[in-house]
This record gives C-alpha cells, structure tokens and sequence, in this order.
C-alpha cells in the first residue's frame, strides 16, 4: 500500500494494527523473523538517511517486529533501535516547525507527516513502556535476590542503563508537544488517543515504584512538564483527574510524586482548577466506600496532607468538599482534612491584619481542630495535638485560644492511649516554649502584681466615671437637645389623658423635684422627664424655679428653656444676662460649672488611652495567672506519668520538667528530683534522659567567669540536698559521679568546694556540710579527689573543738568512705584490698569523737557513730580492736554516770535505786548494735573474701612449683578441679569458718558484745520499766542485729521479736522490727518462716508508716523468694485500696513485678478471691472490684482465663451470699473473655443460671456478651446469641419465680436460686483450700481488722499482754508470748547455697 494513501490509526493493542481495519486504514503486512531484524534495521537507518522521518511510513513493520519480538532480541539490537528511533522523533520535531508554517502544504505532505508523527511516536512510546516494563521485572527480581550488586545486573541485562535514558525521551516527546501540531489534523482537532498515548506512558512510568526515590528526580520533574505540556495545550485537565484518583488509590508510594506535580501545575502552569478538580473527585467518595478500602484512604489522606503543605491557599478554596470526611468512619481521612487545616492556619490564616471573613474562617478551622482533640480514635487525638504544637511553635494561635487549648492539653493528659499522653506533653512544653507572657510563670509571683494592677484599673474606671460627671453641662445640654426636642413635639401632640403621670409625693420640695428631672434627664429619661415638669409646674406654682415660665414664648420653647435652666442650673440664664453676677446669689445646691476646671480634648483622649492600656496589662496578668494554674495543673498529673512502662512518654516527662523548671515554674523542682531514681533504669535512654536533664540544668549554668559559673553550679547542687532523703541523695551520687568520669564537671568546680570546705571562702555551716557531701559524691567517680587530701578532710570535719559539729563529721565520714570499694572483694583480685593501720589519725579521731560525744545528748551523735563505726570496719586493720576499744569507753562512762548517781543518792536517800539517764542507755545499745552488725559484715565479706583470695594465690603458687610428674600423677585431683568440686569444697570450709566464728564465739564466753545481751533483753521484755520511745526503737533495732549474728540466739528471741512487733503501740517500732525480721526471714529463712503469718498481719496495721514499711519488706521476701507465697498474699491485694495513695502505689508495683514471675498470679487469684469475698474477714464490695480489677488485668493467656473461668463459674455452687454472687459474676466480666471461654461458660451454666435473677448479676453477665460481640467472627456469633438468649430466659424466669414467692399463698414455691442459696449454706466448709478446684473461702487466723465488718467479730480468749508502766514487778511487765502462742516449725524452705544469700 503506498504511504500516501493509507492512514494510520493508533491501537489500542498492538495486534489491531495485524487485523485488516476499514479503508485505507494502515495495517502491518508482515512480522519479520528475528534473524532478518538486524538488517531491516539496518535498510531502515539507511532509507532515513535519505529520506528522513518519513522513511518510517515504509519501515514500520521492522519497528512493530522489534517490539513483537522484544524479550527474545539481542539486548544490543534493543539499545540500537532505541537510540536510532529517538534520532528519528528528534529530526522530525525539528522539521515539523517549518512544514507547519508552509501555507502551500499540499493535503496528501500532511497526511504523510501525520502518519509519520503517529508511527514515530507510537513506536517510541511502546518501545519506552516495553523497556520500563522489563526493568521493573529485573528489579522485583533483584529486591528478591538482594540488592547487593543491582545495578551492574541491570546494566548486563541490556547494556545500558535504562533509568538514565527515560529522562531524554520524555523531554524529547515534551519538545514535540509543545509544537503547534494540531495544523496536522483536520479541522486542527488532535485525536483523543494520540495524547493518551503520549500521557499514558508518563503514568506507566510513575506506577514504577522507584520512581520516588531521589536518583529518579529528573525523570519525575520529565514526567511533571509532558503532562503539564498536555493539560495546558491538550485539554488533558479531565483524564488527568480520573487518572491520579485510580493511581492514588493503588499506588501508595504516588502520593508525593503526585503532589509535586499538581502543585507546579496549579502555580507555574497555571492550572488552578485541577487542584479543585481532584479535590472534588476525593470529596465525593463515599465515606463508607473509603472505610472499607483503607489503601485508597491511605493514598488520598496522604496526598490531601502534603498537597496543604505545599499550595494551602489554593486547596482552601475547595475545604468545604471535603468537611463529609470529617464525619466518616476512615480515621486517616480526618486527619487529613484537621492537617490542611492546620497549615492553612499556619501558612495562609496567619497574622494580626486578617480580614473579618478570613477570621472566620481560621477560627473555624480552630474549632474543628479543639473539637476533635476528643474524637473516638486515639490516632486522630494525637494529631490534633501534633498540629497544636506546631501551630504553638509558630506563633499562629490567636492569644484569645490559649486558655482553651491549654486546657485540652492537660485534659488529654488523662487518655487511655500513651501516644495521645506523649503529644499533650509536648504540646505543653511547646506552651511553655512558646508562651507570649513571661520567663518565670510562677504563679504565686504574677498573683501579686495581678492584685495591684486590678486595683488601679479600677482606680483608674472611678477616676473616668467622676471625670464624666464633670463634663461640661453645656455640652451635654446640646449633645441631648435634638432628641429631647423630638420627645417634646410627640408629647405635646398627645392628649394629656393618654399620658402616664409621674407623682409628686405630698412631702417632696421643689428643690428635691427639681434634683429628680436633672437625674430623668442624665439617664436620658426625656419623657418621664417632660411629664414631671409639667406635675411639678402646676404642683409648683409658686416656688423657684417653677414660678419664672415666660407665657409669651411658645409651650415647646418654654419647656426646653425650662428644663435647660434646670440641667445647666440657673447660673447659665443669669450669666447670660447678667455676666457680672456675683456667685454669692446662686441658691442652695446649685452648683457654679464654670468654676470647674474643663478637661480639654488632648487630656481626655489620653486619659482614654491610658486606661485602655490598663485594661490591657491587667488582661495580660490573668492570661498569664490562668496559663502558669494550668500549667501548675498539668505538672501534677504529668509528674505521676514519671513512672510509666513506655520509654518515650518517660523521655517526654523528663524533658518536660526540664523546660518548666528553666521557666521558674516553682513545682517544676518537684518533677526534676522525682525524677531522680529513674538513674537506676534498665532502659538506656532514659537513664540517657536523665542524665542529658541533669546536664542541661546544672552543668550549664551562667556566668561571667569559670568561678561564677562554678559557684552557681555548686549552688543549685546545693539546692537539691536540702531536706533530700537518703535515696535522694544516692541517686544524686550516681549522676555526679556519672559526670566525674565523664570529665564533664570543670576542675573549678573541685577547687571551688575545697575553698568552701576549708573555710578559705566565707560560707554557712550548711553551705559547708554540702560541699563536704558533694566531694564525696565526685570520690565514687575518682577516689583521688578525697584520697589526696585524706589527712585535709579529717582536720575539716573530725577536729578537736567543742561543741562537736556531728553533722560535718558525718558527711566527712561518707566521703573518706568512697574511696574504697564497699563490695566483696573477687577471687580474681591479685592485690590486698585497701586498708590503713590502726595507728592512723583517721580512727584516733574517730575513736575520741565517739567516746566523747558519748555522753552529749545530742541526737546527730547516733547517725554519725553509725558511719564512724561503718568506716571503721571498711578501711581499718583490725578494725574489731578499735571498736572493742570504743564500746569499753563507752561503757566505762556509763557505769561513772551511774556510780555519780548512786553517790549522790545515798547521800540523799539511800533506799532509792540509782537510775541512768535515758540518752545514755540508748546510746550505748545502739552504738553495740552497729559494732554486732558491721562485725558480721566484716566477717562475711572482707574476712571472707581475704581467705579466698589468699587461698586462690597459695593454690597458683603450689601449681608453679610441682613437678611435671606429679601433675601427670593426680590425674584424680585434676579431675575434680575440672568439676569445679575444690573450689567449692574450700568455699565451703570458709563458709563454716565464718558461721562457726558467729555462732560460738561473737555472742558467747568473753566476748565484748556478749556482755551487752543480758542488758539488752531486760530493755526489751520491761517495756513498762523502759518506756521511753526512743530508747524502746533503739533497743529493739540492736536486738534484730544482735538476732542476725547467731542463728542460736535468733531462734531464741523470735518469740520477743514478734511479741514486740505485734503489741508495741510505737509505730516506729513496729517498723523497726518489721525491717528487722525482713532481714532475719534472709539470714535464716527456715526460722522465720513458722512466724510468717505474723509479718503478712502488719500489712492491715492501724498505723500508716507501719503498713508502708511492712509492704516494702513483703514485696522484697515475695519477690526474692525468701517467703512462701500463700493466700495470705491477699494482704498485699488490700493494699491495692489503701487511702495512702503511695502504699497503694507500692501494692501495685508489687503486683507488677510478681505477674512477671511465670503464672504466680494466676495460681494466687482463687485464694485471693475467697479471702477477699469472705463476709468474715474480707473487704467491702467496692474496694473489692477496684483489687479485682488490677488483679485480673494481669490475665491474659487464653488458657489461662478458660480454666479461671470454670473454677469461677463452678465456685457460685459453694458461695453462700448474695455478695459472693456478684463478687464471682464481677471476677467473670472482666477476664479477657474468648470463644472458647464462652464455651466452658455455657459447660457450667448450670452453676450460675439461678443467680440471674439478681440485676447486678445479670448485668455483669451481660457486659460479657457485650465484648465478646466487639470482636467476634461472623461464625462465633450464633454461640454469643445463644448464650444472651439464656441469660435473658433465666433473668425472666428467676424474676417471675420471685414474684410468685412473694405474693403466693400458703406453700410458697422456693426458686431455684433459694434452692441453690439453702443448699449452699448446709455445705460444709472448707478450712482452707488445697488445690484450685476446691476454691472454697478459708478462715485465716487474723490480728485485729480496720475494717467495720472485722470490728463485730467476736475475738477469741487469747492471754492478753499489758504494757504498764505503772507496775514495777519484772514478772509482770514481761512482754513474751506464752509457749501456746509460738507457732510450731514447719518444713523448711530449701537453700541452693548457704553462701549465695549471705555474700
């Protein structure tokens, strides 16, 4: 067929153009083979050469081949056919501008150029979507293999790389478009299908999900201006938009490709209209169609979102279109509609010089955002607070919203969701940041000025309203004339019967009447005004100035003339007539106007300003008195998140704390030491957290010069030690120590704290008491600050001088003491641990402080001997000796005391028996105690790790000098070393060496300490002798370290210990012997463990520090493993209640740690249930579901909650109250209940269906039907409504059976539940329960209750112990349990070593 009469149209397939079309429609004639390709290629280069672009009207089946054939071609042939076919498209782009300027192109020129475009094009566009498609191919191919080495296997593929050769092409095609071709068609009207074509391979390109990635930049900025070219040129603007809606939906990587490319459009194209286009395709999409597809939801939140950032203004022109998806299910979909918002608000909305309508609008769009910072989902909350920030950080909120969204922000504090908490938290901060009003937001210093400045504004308002009255009566007089003079006129037409007369009282004077029109006529009251005039003109007649009416003037100039004179005061006719007029003749109460000073315009217009700008200030404190009260607020609830089980909300806390404390928010302090213990965390990054806190408060303080900056740092330090509790201070140790090593605390700082310490800088005792605490913090980190100037510390804090500063000397004490390692010395340590001789100045000084400080009542003495004596044992040879040597002094002075005062009394009456001074006997118990305890520390570890150090080395040296033979020898010997048995043996050995020393020798023969027990246990069985409480806590402490030494005398003064634990009436000494016996139930568990019931009965002590200490004992034996866990744990689940919100803290800190110990919990729910439930000894039914509650969270294994279920279900037989009923049916409703649940509930339905009667029951049933339908399968839902059905037949029925039991006559039918309820109370019950499935309430033996149901029980005949101080007798004052009350042994608890426990 000859080129010039056929015509070719664009297929949709390439196989059309093999099928035979309509006339002279172009059709392939032939599909060359492979082998012929390269030489028709070849003919085709050749025919080009002399004839041009339009030599592929004869060579196009070559092309159409290649592309048939092109996964089967030579790689090479591809490449060559390429490059030759974009030769061929660029000539033509080049020759087409000249043909389609020539006027004298003949029809069949142009149908041949348009032939020739449309091939060109066609084959270059089919064989650029060829190429991407297998590329695409290759790199799934490459994704599956790994990407290592992706690029050199695309390039061997087909020898080039093809990303790099798109770019080219699309410009080429670009270049083609942006030519005038439409001259070629008839009529100038471009066929449809020749710009889907060119288009339809820019979008097979951007479905390449590499597109996106940065290498890919220039192809999609290609892509971009093609389909620009076409939307402006080609009326694209339609497909264009249906396109983007499908790609969005499929392609989720589109979205911000896509969004570049309509933001170039809609600004430097020109194409406005497509961004409302879209907007309205994305609007009108069925919210629920969307809820069901969450990829195309996905894709058009994504490209809504990032479409706002870039062109707000344009997008917010078509907002309304899309206000439907804020009500629809899609959660994605409103967060893209709250984040266009927000930027409009950010980027167009933004400014103090908007106008009204745009006002509207940006608060509109605020409205929305504050009213979904409640919206259901979680995720929309959180970016509703996301957005807040951003707006707070870039000052877009409108000052008149801070209070309103402060307050969302803290009320969203409380959210169920952690993302929600951590976005109100930064949100807060971003507050603080940001805030308009101050540096410091404390809100106690803005109450002040707020007071003052309310004060003078109102001040200022009386000044004005005085000003006001003092207005010029002339001018007010003509500023009301026009409108009095209407009301005249309206007055005067009326009849005078119509009129409301205003009375006259019979008493009124004319004086008082006249006073009464003036105030009618201020208040603008003209026409009661004009109606008493004329009252008081007849009722007057004869008085001023109602006598002085001229009846010539005309009635309305009468009046006017009248009230004016009476407005103004008669001075201004009198003046006026007579302007010589002596003041003198004015009469009573009149007042002389024009002697008043007149307020001229600029005065008044500045008063005016000034009291605006008053209004203003005092606007301005209450903003800023309201924001720091929320903000006080928010710190509150904020503080308590501090401990939360997700890291970032933690980080967020802290960093929090940090901004409101740099803003002088008072509470701030508060956060920032609570803070404190987190140091301790396993986490790293909030240990990072912390420590980067701590950093950024105080190791960069202000300050001209290294010192000043120093002196702030040691100041704020300084700050934090005040009143800080003993933990306090050990994590602050941590932190310092922590820098030390790090070099981050400057060698000023050091220097500085000597100076302070020495007394070379003038300071406080306290200041110096600090810097002596801080030195010893920096020794953990490097003992050689302390340990170089040792003999400098000892002269600061341990010199002669009196009286003794024993608060120093402590601190001194615990400093010198970190320059040793505190833990038990390694087997693996070659060198001797680090002691100084006994000679040393550091013990005489101690050893003389202590002996002398004896007998000085003064109460920081008995700390201070306690680290004096620690520090003894740590760092002295022989330290036993030096402590021997203090407790004889000691003694020695007590028994002079007590020689002076039996001295002095036989002189006086030597009847009486000599008595010693209370401080004095304390004192020496208490000092014994510490020397009993740190002798057993000295034993177990240095004494012990000594030995195994010396026995290490004596082994290594005796294997250097055997003999090669003898090591071949003992082939025995090397067998058990290889087992690890010598090293244990000898451990052993030690151990008992050790154990042996405590037992037989410490507290026995001629010991030192011996010789204080007789004291000991006099003080402590004669509490009625010894009554004084400090001296009772003191004994009772010595008496728990005396019990720790010896497992013989432990045992022996078990019974005193817990008498005095259960039936002292010191709080203090309960809690001293409850940590006590914490201690002694580690030492010897086997003793302590017959007496355990007695340590879980503190846990509902009366007292609230007692039942705080008792908690903190239980939870470490529980968790340590050192108590048998038994249904008594229940105990600690009151606790859960307790009204002291850190003991309930505690409890559940405790039963947080205890659900990580396998299935403890579970194994302990059916005992705690039955004890708690108990109408005898358990605890109300609301303090009961909140213990629940938590209990059963920590739930969660399916296996688990189906066997709870039964025993739960089953346990509704052997109840025998109503109250147990629903504790049981409340237990039910909150188990994460599953399908198979629902079974093993409906398998015992049996056993609860008579108690539905009862509402409360039923409804506890009910709510678990309620969730199981949250989230059931469509095949599960016929078990649930099977089972709903039941329970709501057995409540109807049971409630039928009642009522019929009420008003029944003679033999009244008994329910089933009476049946149930009658049978369950002749069931015996069990005393305790011994496995799961019984599940039966036992009868614990329990102290004394505070609660009201315990406080009926009759209590059983016990041998009453009595603390009298009144009766002298010993035998009467012996405060023992009888032998009857001793619990008997029971099987003792296995240790695997004796040695672990008391390393």
């Amino acid at each position: 067929m000859s080129p010039q009469l056929y015509e070719f149209h664009l297929p949709l397939t390439p196989e059309e153009l093999l099928k035979s079309g309509g006339v002279n429609q172009y059709v392939v004639q032939e599909v060359l083979s492979i082998r012929n390709l390269p030489s028709q290629l070849k003919a085709f280069q050749a025919a080009f050469r002399a004839q041009g672009p339009l030599a592929m009207l004869e060579h196009f089946d070559t092309v159409y081949s290649i592309l048939h054939h092109f996964r089967s071609i030579d790689p090479g042939l591809k490449e060559d056919a390429l490059e030759f076919l974009i030769k061929v498209v660029s000539r033509h782009a080049q020759e087409l501008p000249a043909i389609l300027d020539d006027a004298t192109l003949s029809v069949s020129d142009r149908s041949a150029h348009l032939n020739a475009l449309k091939m060109n094009c066609y084959a270059l566009v089919r064989l650029l979507e060829s190429f991407e498609t297998v590329t695409s191919q290759t790199s799934l191919m490459d994704l599956d293999l790994g990407g290592k080495g992706k690029k050199t296997r695309a390039k061997s593929a087909h020898g080039f790389d093809w990303e790099e050769e798109r770019q080219p092409i699309l410009q080429l095609l670009t270049q083609l478009l942006q030519l005038d071709i439409r001259h070629l068609w008839n009529h100038s009207v471009i066929e449809e299908e020749f710009v889907s074509l060119v288009t339809g391979c820019c979008y097979r390109l951007l479905e390449n999900p590499t597109i996106s990635h940065q290498k890919n930049r220039p192809t999609r900025e290609a892509i971009t201006r093609l389909l620009g070219v076409a939307l402006t040129h080609y009326n694209h603007m339609l497909s264009a938009t249906v396109k983007i809606i499908q790609m969005l939906q499929h392609f989720e990587h589109l979205a911000p490709v896509l969004v570049a490319a309509v933001s170039l459009w809609a600004t430097d194209y020109g194409m406005k209209s497509i961004v409302g286009e879209i907007v309205r395709e994305i609007g009108q999409k069925c919210p629920q169609e969307l809820s069901r597809d969450p990829a195309g939801a996905k894709g058009f939140a994504a490209f809504l979102t990032e479409l706002a950032e870039r062109i707000p203004a344009i997008l917010m022109s078509s907002m309304c279109i899309l206000l439907d998806h804020l009500d629809g299910e899609n959660y994605m979909m409103r967060n893209a509609v709250l984040a266009a918002m927000a930027e409009m608000v950010l980027q167009v909305l933004n400014g103090d010089q908007l106008e009204e309508a745009a006002r509207d609008t940006r608060d509109q769009f605020l409205d929305t955002l504050q009213a979904h910072g409640h919206d259901v989902n979680s995720f929309v909350r959180s970016r509703v607070l996301q957005l807040f920030t951003r707006i707070v950080q870039q000052k877009a909120l409108p000052l008149t919203r801070f209070q309103a969204v402060v307050a969302l922000a803290v009320g969203r504090l409380a959210d169920k969701s952690v993302l929600v908490c951590k976005n109100a938290i930064q949100l807060l901060a971003s507050f603080l940041a940001n805030n308009p009003f101050s540096c410091k937001l404390s809100d106690t210093d803005l109450a002040g000025p707020l007071q003052k400045e309310t004060q003078k504004l109102q001040e200022m308002r009386a000044e004005r309203q005085t000003a006001a009255a003092l207005l010029d009566p002339e001018e007010e007089w003509e500023a009301m004339l026009p409108e009095l003079k209407s009301t005249l006129q309206q007055l005067l037409k009326l009849p005078e019967e119509e009129e409301i007369p205003e009375k006259i009282a019979t008493k009124e004077t004319a004086e008082e009447v006249k006073g009464r029109i003036r105030r009618l006529l201020a208040k603008a009251s003209y026409k009661q005004a004009i109606i008493l005039t004329r009252e008081a003109l007849g009722h007057f007649q004869e008085s001023e100035p109602f006598s002085h009416m001229d009846p010539e003037e005309l009635e309305e100039t009468r009046f006017l003339n009248f009230l004016g004179t009476i407005f103004k005061g008669p001075s201004a006719s009198t003046q006026e007539k007579n302007p010589q007029a002596p003041a003198e003749n004015m009469g009573p109460g009149q007042t002389d106007y024009k002697d008043k000073p007149r307020v001229s315009e600029p005065e008044k217009s500045r008063g005016e300003d000034d009291l605006v700008k008053q209004e203003m200030l005092v606007q301005y404190l209450q903003d800023a008195y309201s924001f720091s009260l929320k903000i006080t607020e928010a710190i509150g609830i904020i503080s308590k998140m501090m401990y939360e089980n997700t890291t970032t909300v933690v980080q967020e806390v802290i960093e929090f704390f940090v901004m409101a404390f740099q803003f002088g928010v008072p509470q701030a302090l508060f956060g920032v030491r609570r803070m404190l213990p987190l140091i301790w965390s396993k986490e790293p990054g909030i240990r990072e957290a912390v420590l980067n806190a701590y950093r950024q408060l105080y190791l960069n303080p202000k300050g001209d010069s290294a010192r000043a900056k120093a002196h702030v740092l040691i100041q704020n330090l300084s700050l934090l030690l005040v009143d800080a509790s003993v933990g306090t201070i050990q994590c602050l140790e941590e932190i310092i120590c922590e820098f030390v090593q790090k070099d981050e605390l400057k060698p000023a700082v050091i220097q500085l704290l000597w100076e302070q310490a020495t007394e070379k800088v003038p300071c406080s005792p306290l200041e110096r008491c600090s810097s002596v605490m801080l030195l010893g913090m920096m020794a953990r980190g490097k003992p050689e600050i302390v340990g170089s100037n040792l003999d400098t510390l000892v002269s600061i804090g341990l010199e002669e001088k009196f009286p003794q500063d024993f608060r120093l000397a402590q601190q001194v004490c615990l400093a010198i003491a970190n320059i040793s390692d505190r833990r038990k010395p390694s087997l693996g340590k070659r060198h001797p641990p680090f002691r100084l001789p006994q000679e040393h100045k550091l013990f005489e000084r101690l050893q003389e402080m202590v002996t002398k400080g004896f007998v000085h009542p003064d109460p920081l003495w008995i700390p201070f001997k306690e680290v004096a004596v620690t520090l003894i044992y740590q760092l002295a040879e022989g330290p036993e000796v030096i402590c021997a040597q203090i407790l004889q002094g000691c003694a020695k002075q007590a028994l002079e005391k007590l020689v002076e005062k039996s001295t002095s009394q036989d002189q006086d009456d030597p009847k009486e028996i000599p008595m010693l001074p209370t401080f004095l006997l304390m004192n020496l118990l208490s000092l014994a105690g510490d020397v009993a305890l740190q002798q057993l520390v000295h034993l177990e570890q240095a004494v012990s790790g000594e030995l195994g150090r010396r026995r290490v080395l004596r082994e290594e040296q005796e294997n250097k000098t055997k003999e090669p033979k003898e090591k071949n020898a003992s082939t025995e010997t090397t067998m058990e070393e290889e087992m690890g048995l010598v090293g244990a043996t000898a451990d052993d050995t030690e151990a008992e060496l050790i154990r042996s020393i405590c037992e037989m020798e410490l507290l026995g023969g001629e010991q030192i300490l011996a010789a204080f027990v007789p004291l000991l246990l006099k003080v402590c069985n004669n509490p009625g002798l010894y009554s004084n409480p400090e001296l009772c806590a003191a004994a009772s402490l010595t008496l728990g370290k005396f019990c720790m030494i010896s497992a013989t005398f432990c045992d022996s003064q078990l019974r005193l210990l817990f008498t005095m634990l259960e039936k002292s009436s010191l709080p203090i000494l309960r809690s001293n012997i409850m940590i006590a016996t914490g201690d002694l139930a580690i030492r010897f568990p086997n003793l302590v463990d017959p007496w355990t019931p007695h340590l879980y009965a503190r846990l509902r002590d009366p007292a609230q520090q007692v039942r705080k200490t008792a908690g903190l004992v239980m939870t470490h034996l529980i968790l340590k493993d050192m108590v048998k866990v038994k249904g008594q744990v229940s105990e600690m689940a009151v606790l859960l209640t307790d009204p002291v919100p850190q003991i309930a803290a505690l409890a559940k800190n405790f039963f947080n740690e205890l659900s990580h110990k396998g299935n403890a919990i579970y194994n302990l729910l059916p005992d705690i249930i039955s004890r708690l439930s108990d109408p005898e000894g358990g605890v109300e039914e609301e303090p009961f579901r909140t213990i629940m509650k938590q209990l059963l969270s920590y739930i969660t294994k399916d296996r688990q909650t189906e066997s709870l279920v039964e025993k739960l279900c089953q346990r509704f037989r052997t109840a025998r109250t109503e109250r147990q009923y629903r504790d049981l049916a409340y237990c039910v409703s909150q188990l994460p209940l599953t399908e198979r649940g629902l079974r093993k509930m409906l398998d015992n339905f049996e056993c609860f269906g008579d108690k539905l009667s009862d509402e409360s029951i039923f409804s506890a049933f009910l709510s678990v039907v309620g969730k199981l339908r949250r989230g059931a399968k469509p095949e599960g839902k016929a078990i649930i409504d099977e089972f709903e059905q039941k329970l709501r037949a057995c409540h109807t029925r049971g409630l039928d059976a009642i009522e019929e039991h009420e008003i029944g006559q003679g033999d009244s039918k008994r329910t089933p539940a009476a049946k149930k309820q009658s049978s369950a109370s002749r069931h015996q019950h069990l005393t305790s329960v011994a496995s799961d499935n019984d599940f039966v309430t036992p009868e614990p033996r329990r102290t004394a209750r505070r609660h009201p149901i315990t406080q009926q029980r009759v209590k059983k005949n016990k041998p009453r112990i009595v603390f009298s101080s009144d009766e002298s007798s010993e035998e009467e004052l012996s405060a023992e349990m009888t032998e009857d009350e001793t619990p008997k042994k029971t099987t003792p608890i296995r240790r695997a070593s004796t040695r672990k426990h008391r390393s």
